[in-house]
């Protein structure tokens, strides 16, 4: 175009002039202004004018989109989940009516499914709870309470289910520190990290329960240095736990009859945990406000802390309790070795039947033989009546463990077997 042609604005056109010779300037489609001016076509923006007045929206269509103008123009977007184009025939949905009936019909189902699994576990958590709480009074948590207020008890501390499965990581085995006929015991660490002994038993009987919370709060008010400390309890379970301090050392037993390399156990060691349990069962016998008997002596209930002191554990726990026939030869059956021949007979525990018990731990001492042993005949034999037989026919000696028969110390030695050859008969 000639420089001196009177189109002179960008976006412009001549067109021929209608009238006769000549031509006349317009501004290009999309944009409006005087042509003959230098920028005098401006960019049309449809979709302010779309907005201000209603003529221009046939005008400029653009049906359930959203309008972008552009220089010269605009376009239409249809909105997420409608396609074609707006500027036509308008945005369309994705989904024909019978998709969305179908979807609606899902989205509905699944609202309702997931309010009824809500609603199930609300009534899940009313009934959970509920039954904790049938638990807890079942097993005398009420009564407890009342005890420990009107007594002034502080030194029980009743724990909940969900503290004892933090403690224990869900009664993870890994934390199993014991097992048996009764149940298991859990190593746990408490929300204060203080480390404690969970006792988890298996069953007990509706005897016990009616006398379970006078014996807690009197087990829990034992304080001796040479006895496991009661600390607490669970009561909103089916059956009663009990929380007692932990004991770094393992039991006894293990010490005197583990498997692996076979230390070493001076005499004085020997003597300083029988002297130390015997004070503990002495305590528990006379001086608390009643007579509490062990009714389960044996090593593997006598525990040892790191600094090799002794700690009698787990007692009362058959002593508190009347026994059925199942429950007894169970009994039996853990306590082989230990249990006194009376006992047995009457199914009735004594202090005389601690102190034979304890005769069986001295010999244990004495021979680091287990209760019931094998001999030189590969025979079973019990060492509360071997041991015995021979000390009558004055042969003990060779029975005692080689590691301490010494010249030096045979008239403590003599002492010792004694004793606890008087313990057993």
């Amino acid at each position: 175009m000639p420089n001196d042609y009177a189109c002179i604005s960008v976006n412009s056109h001549c067109v021929a002039a209608n009238n006769g010779p000549g031509y006349l300037c317009q501004c290009s489609k999309g944009y409006e202004g005087n042509p003959y001016l230098l920028n005098g076509c401006q960019d049309t923006d449809e979709c302010a004018l779309r907005k201000q007045n209603t003529k221009y929206k046939d005008l400029y269509p653009c049906t359930k989109g959203v309008c972008h103008n552009t220089p010269g123009s605009y376009f239409c977007k249809c909105k997420k989940g409608t396609k074609s184009d707006g500027t036509d025939f308008g945005c369309q949905s994705l989904h024909s009516p019978a998709d969305k009936m179908v979807i609606g019909l899902s989205v509905s189902v699944t609202v309702v499914m997931a309010l009824a699994c809500l609603l199930l576990m609300q009534l899940q958590r009313k009934r959970h709870k509920k039954e904790k709480d049938e638990y807890f009074k079942q097993n005398g948590g009420l009564k407890l309470y009342d005890e420990m207020r009107s007594r002034q008890v502080d030194t029980i501390r009743i724990l909940t289910e969900k503290e004892i499965k933090r403690a224990t990581d869900n009664y993870n085995e890994d934390r199993v520190i014991g097992c048996g006929g009764h149940g298991m015991v859990y190593r746990g660490t408490l929300d204060d990290q203080k480390e404690v002994a969970i006792k988890k038993s298996k069953v007990i009987s509706d005897d016990w329960r009616e006398e379970f919370v006078n014996e807690i709060i009197v087990l829990s008010q034992i304080n001796h240095r040479n006895i496991v400390r009661l600390l607490g309890c669970c009561l909103d379970v089916d059956v009663p736990m009990l929380v007692y301090e932990f004991v770094p050392g393992g039991t006894l037993s293990e010490f005197l009859h583990g498997a692996g390399c076979r230390s070493p156990i001076p005499l004085d060691l020997r003597l300083k945990i029988a002297t130390q349990s015997a004070e503990a069962l002495a305590y528990l016998h006379s001086s608390t406000s009643r007579t509490i008997l062990h009714g389960d002596v044996k090593s593997a209930n006598i525990l040892l802390d790191d600094q090799l002191n002794a700690k009698v554990g787990d007692f009362g726990a058959s002593a508190l309790k009347s026994m059925d026939e199942s429950e007894f030869i169970m009994f039996v059956h853990g306590t082989l070795g230990y249990l006194d021949p009376e006992s047995f007979i009457s199914r009735h525990l004594t202090d005389k039947s601690d102190v034979y018990s304890f005769g069986v731990v001295l010999l244990e001492l004495m021979t680091r033989k287990r209760a019931i042993y094998t001999d030189n005949f590969n025979e079973k034999e019990s060492l509360s009546y071997s041991f015995p037989l021979m000390f009558q026919k004055r042969r003990h000696l060779v029975m005692l463990d080689t590691e301490i028969t010494d010249d030096a110390v045979m008239v403590v030695l003599e002492n010792m077997a004694e004793l606890a050859v008087q313990s057993v008969f």
